[in-house]
């Protein structure tokens, strides 16, 4: 019998401990042929500390258990020694038993590191639960709050000693009670779990929109007995939804309610939203119109163009822009500039776009372009006219002026006054001349206003126009002083520059003053906003002005009319610069002299 236990068992005699049985199992754990050996000398496997006990259990003949003893390295036993006695009753020696728990001890070491890992997990997530920035909580089947974070305290403001299953349902909002107790119960009647919005009384009285979802703890094939869930305020996220939604609603309404077509499409360019009046425009419902509406009411030779630029404009995210003939509810086509751009925001890019009619717009641009035309060609035949006229002229004039010559030679008149007549006569031909001059010089510069542009050496033009003046110069003895350095370069038109220079140096010697000799200074720079000027200032007789809106660039307007001219120098200067975008200002004083500033047109960026 001992032979087939399960377990090891030996018997050590006499005061020796020798061994005297030992079954098949213990010799796993003594050794091989410990029969008749001193078990202090043969321990095998047993350990240090159980021998040291066994002379002492001898002589006291006590009983003794040792459990969970590791022997070597892999197993683990359960050690019992108990004394046995002769026929005398006197202890013969110790029987020895050696249950294996190895399995056991291994299950048992697994289960506290199990247990232990599960105390630092719930303690993680404790600890996770009670810091987060919402309320958590825990409800069994029928009901009651078995668990809930601090966060719930401190959000209701409720003592801690407060009954939570019947306190809770007074702090939800009169409005939401009834469904709120009504949807968690049927969330537990049929196992499932619940998502719902409702207000939540704070401490302050306030009611807060909340969030509550909540899922079963599920042990198959058992019915669920316990419900985790959070609890997540989103009363701002309601309010801006509500906020959201009401803007949506007035801003339909108000594309509802303008005569414009008004739509709009997915990131994808597909329309999904027409306005009420697009309805009433085309005769056709929503789902007539489709995803792509407006393309298919264009006519039929306008449509793949406008398809295709809608699709590269989606594609990129460019604004589109169109006018295209698009056809109403009577099958009429009308002229509609369609326009749409990309809206991008948080819920992604989206398209807004509007068509409007232009029908009475668009025929009327016809007309005045053909007005245009018609003005256009009269003003170049006018312009050719006085070109012509003002040039053919000039021959009958040069003949008067012949004619007079000879008469003056040739003829004699008994007439006191005979000399101022002739001064008169000569004086008049001599100012229509001039006038024909200035009149074909004035179509000539008209002409001359679409000049290429090109980058200029200031410094080289103004020396080409001050040795075309060299003779005026030398003879009225004038100090000419030129200053480009702070701007030596200019872009614009060469032979535009060099009328408006050549007028305003012209007009400086002629209009000179006759005490002293003329000073001249041409000087350019660049304001802050890098615009470039051109100051011209003379010492001469200066002019006399009444305000800003001055009449000294008007036509034939002049102050000085005892110095020959015809007052189209300055019209022409003031011509040509406000043509090109620019403006001139003159400022002047009588007998000390006048500066004319020349801004010239803003260089594009």
């Amino acid at each position: 019998m001992l032979r087939q236990l399960p377990a090891g068992v030996a018997t050590l005699e006499g005061p020796e401990l020798r061994y005297s049985f030992v079954n098949d199992q213990m010799l796993e754990l003594v050794g091989k042929e410990p029969l008749g050996q001193r078990v202090a000398d043969q321990p095998g496997q047993l350990p240090a500390y159980f021998l040291e006990v066994l002379p002492r259990l001898y002589a006291a003949g006590e009983d003794y258990t040792a459990q969970a003893c590791t022997c070597g390295s892999k197993h683990c036993y359960d050690l019992s020694v108990q004394p046995y006695h002769d026929e005398q009753g006197v202890v013969a020696g110790l029987l020895l038993l050696a249950v294996d728990v190895s399995e056991q001890e291994a299950a048992r070491q697994r289960a506290h590191e199990l247990a232990l890992t599960t105390r630092h997990l719930d303690a993680r997530l404790r600890v996770l639960t009670e810091t987060a920035p919402l309320i958590t909580y825990t409800t069994d089947a029928g009901g009651k709050v078995i668990y809930v974070s601090p966060q719930w305290y401190r959000f209701t403001g409720q003592p801690p000693t407060a009954d939570l299953t019947a306190i809770w349902p007074l702090l939800v909002h009169p409005e939401d009670r009834l469904r709120v107790l009504f949807e968690s119960e049927a969330g537990r009647r049929t196992g499932t779990g619940w998502n719902f919005e409702y207000r939540l009384r704070r401490y302050d009285g306030a009611y807060r929109w909340m969030l509550s979802r909540s899922l079963p703890e599920t042990h198959p094939p058992e019915a669920p007995v316990f419900w985790h869930g959070a609890l997540t305020e989103v009363h701002q996220e309601r309010e801006l939804s509500e906020a959201r939604r009401r803007g949506e609603a007035e801003l339909r309404f108000l594309a509802d309610s303008i005569p414009e077509l008004v739509w709009t499409a997915s990131a994808e360019g597909l329309v999904d939203y027409y306005n009420h009046y697009t309805l009433e425009y085309t005769g056709l419902t929503k789902e007539e119109l489709g995803p792509t509406g407006w393309v298919g009411l264009l006519q039929a030779d306008e449509q793949a163009a406008a398809a295709r630029r809608w699709v590269q404009s989606v594609a990129s995210g460019t604004e589109f822009e169109g006018e295209y003939r698009m056809r109403r509810h009577d099958g009429v086509y009308r002229w509609h500039t369609i326009r749409a751009r990309q809206l991008s925001d948080g819920s992604g890019p989206r398209w807004f776009g509007t068509c409007s009619d232009i029908e009475e717009q668009y025929r009327l641009r016809q007309v005045l372009q053909t007005q245009y035309d018609e003005l256009s060609r009269a003003h170049h035949n006018l312009d050719t006219f006085v070109y012509a006229a003002s040039h053919d002229l000039r021959q009958p004039t040069n003949n008067l002026r012949g004619l007079f010559e000879e008469l003056r030679r040739s003829v004699t008149f008994a007439d006191a006054e005979q000399a101022l007549m002739l001064q008169m006569v000569d004086t008049a031909l001599s100012q229509l001349d001039a006038t024909l001059v200035d009149l074909a010089t004035t179509v000539r510069t008209q002409r001359q206003l679409q000049e290429p542009v090109e980058v200029l050496d200031l410094a080289l033009v103004l020396e080409e126009i001050l040795l075309g003046l060299r003779p005026e110069i030398m003879q009225r003895g004038a100090r000419m002083e030129v200053l480009v350095s702070e701007a030596p370069g200019l872009r614009y038109s060469r032979a535009n520059l060099r009328s408006v220079v050549h007028n305003l140096v012209s007009n400086a010697l002629k209009f000179s003053h006759p005490v002293r000799p003329p000073h001249i200074v041409l000087r350019s720079y660049l304001t802050a906003d890098d615009q470039p000027v051109l100051e011209v200032r003379d010492n001469g007789l200066g002019m006399h002005i009444d305000n800003p809106a001055h009449p000294v660039f008007q036509l034939f307007a002049r102050q000085h009319t005892h110095v020959d001219g015809t007052g189209v120098g300055l019209y022409l200067v003031q011509r040509i610069v406000t043509s090109q975008g620019g403006h001139v200002t003159v400022n002047s004083t009588l007998s000390e002299g006048t500066t004319f500033t020349v801004y010239w047109t803003i260089p594009a960026i």
